[in-house]
């Protein structure tokens, strides 16, 4: 599902990932660790297309994503679900329009939209809360709001950028649960993490990057 092939990265003349050689199976979860700066996120980024390698190969669902003019990488992004550390939420409109932005940029129609936005939050347990507006929500709820609006499009991958680094441990184990629930239903999951205690205990795969590098054979 997901292949990078001697990739590199580069911001402003320094390497933030240097050979990077990794898979990530169809329907698999794994978590990619590391100290603050080691790459995670910059792998994460390149995944969804969000950053372009500057040498090597990105591969998701068997195309090579480098190769994607400009015009075809939102297509992309529509498959994939992307959870950010801090919300990223939109404070001027309701949980309702928040969820709904992804399909709404791709066209879904609103009866559609009304139906999957009310599904994604079913799932993770905000039904009921559509009209409120996020900055009343606790930052909990907050992410999963987050979480409703990366697999509102039923996405193929679900990338999660340090999604508990805010939050304290009981809800940290909330939300790793509900990654681990979406992955059982089969989309292909990678989360950034630097909790090694709760994701010692989820029984995944785990990628550790150390200086941009892959540590420990991880590849």
């Amino acid at each position: 599902m997901i292949q990078l092939h001697k990739v590199v990265k580069r911001f402003r003349g320094e390497t933030a990932l240097a050979e990077i050689n990794l898979e990530i199976g169809d329907g698999e979860m794994a978590f990619i660790t590391g100290h603050s700066g080691a790459g995670k996120s910059t792998l994460l980024r390149l995944i969804a297309a969000i950053e372009r390698p500057d040498f090597g190969q990105v591969f998701v669902n068997g195309r090579d994503i480098t190769r994607l003019a400009r015009a075809q990488i939102p297509y992309l992004r529509r498959r994939i679900g992307f959870v950010f550390q801090n919300h990223r939420l939109l404070f001027d409109r309701p949980v309702f329009d928040n969820v709904a932005l992804p399909l709404r940029i791709g066209g879904a129609g609103r009866v559609e939209a009304g139906k999957r936005v009310r599904a994604a939050l079913d799932k993770v347990g905000l039904l009921g809360k559509e009209a409120l507006n996020p900055a009343s929500l606790s930052a909990g709820q907050q992410q999963r709001v987050g979480i409703a609006r990366a697999i509102v499009n039923r996405p193929l991958i679900l990338l999660a950028d340090e999604p508990t680094g805010n939050l304290d441990p009981e809800l940290s184990r909330e939300i790793m649960n509900l990654f681990s629930e979406f992955n059982r239903a089969g989309t292909t999951t990678l989360v950034a993490s630097h909790d090694l205690a709760l994701i010692g205990v989820l029984g995944h795969r785990v990628v550790t990057l150390h200086e941009g590098r892959l540590a420990g054979g991880a590849e």
